[in-house]
């Protein structure tokens, strides 16, 4: 009887594996956001061959004019925003994560551990899905008045793509980005101070972690603009930079050294584009 009682059913021995379970389904969506991207779903290129045909910031390769923006086309512009945000974002959320993980897993129900932490990136996702939707529309004004060379998906003007890298490097000095930085660099804080209970809290706290994200990073991911929307260097560069923004040591260092290089290079482009 006594080895009886140490028999468990699947979901009992999956869910003594919480951390393992959310690690894996976070990895497996960043997997299939990073294909979904490469591939370019539904798109008139794939990433790689637009990669292949990239420019330098703010000469885009002249082509013929771009597809017209029906409601479908939109829908497929903020699905492809979206779903580069997620593999762009999701591995620098992972640490944040597996601490939720943790903590509900050490509370009074610790059976809702994997359900709770899914949720909250969900939440996560959902705060970037509304930054997407910003994107869309911008991408649409841009192209509308002819800034923004529609296949390409890259800024046209050296101009324009000079003033969005010295406005990116300038908010790396702005209170807000440091403020909002803080709250991704220290996890356990973040879950302290902005703990909520239940299934729709875990949401609601996962939805507030990602906009302190995206105040932390909106301006670098419009710095897509400047690269090319689907520049695969660019996406993966940002990616990286994000990640080591979030964990690395001497963070404040780390991001004005950024934003001071940022500066250089916009007042470089704007200068040869004179």
């Amino acid at each position: 009887m006594g080895r009886q009682q140490h028999i468990k059913g699947p979901a009992e021995r999956l869910a003594r594996h919480d951390r393992a379970v959310v690690l894996g389904a976070a990895g497996f969506v960043v997997l299939l956001s990073a294909l979904y991207t490469i591939f370019g779903v539904g798109m008139e290129m794939s990433a790689v061959e637009m990669t292949r045909m990239a420019r330098p910031v703010g000469e885009p390769m002249q082509m013929g004019g771009g597809t017209a923006w029906t409601p479908a086309y939109a829908a497929l512009i903020f699905l492809m925003w979206w779903v580069m945000m997620i593999a762009m974002m999701t591995p620098s959320a992972a640490p944040v994560l597996l601490l939720f993980t943790a903590i509900k897993k050490a509370g009074s129900r610790p059976d809702q551990a994997t359900l709770l932490s899914l949720l909250f990136l969900s939440g996560y996702l959902l705060a970037w899905a509304a930054f997407s939707i910003t994107a869309t529309a911008l991408q649409w004004g841009l192209e509308t008045i002819g800034l923004s060379n529609g296949p390409m998906m890259s800024l046209s003007s050296r101009t324009l793509a000079g003033a969005l890298l010295l406005a990116a490097g300038a908010y790396q000095f702005t209170p807000y980005k440091h403020a909002c930085l803080s709250h991704c660099r220290m996890p356990v804080q973040f879950l302290t101070a902005h703990n909520r209970t239940g299934l729709a809290g875990a949401l609601l706290m996962g939805a507030h972690h990602g906009t302190f994200c995206l105040g932390c990073c909106w301006a670098l991911m419009l710095l897509l603009f400047a690269g090319g929307i689907m520049n695969l260097y660019w996406i993966a560069g940002l990616a990286l930079y994000v990640l080591a923004e979030k964990h690395f040591a001497h963070g404040r260092l780390f991001t004005s050294v950024t934003g001071g290089l940022l500066i250089l290079a916009g007042g470089y482009v704007l200068a040869t584009g004179l």
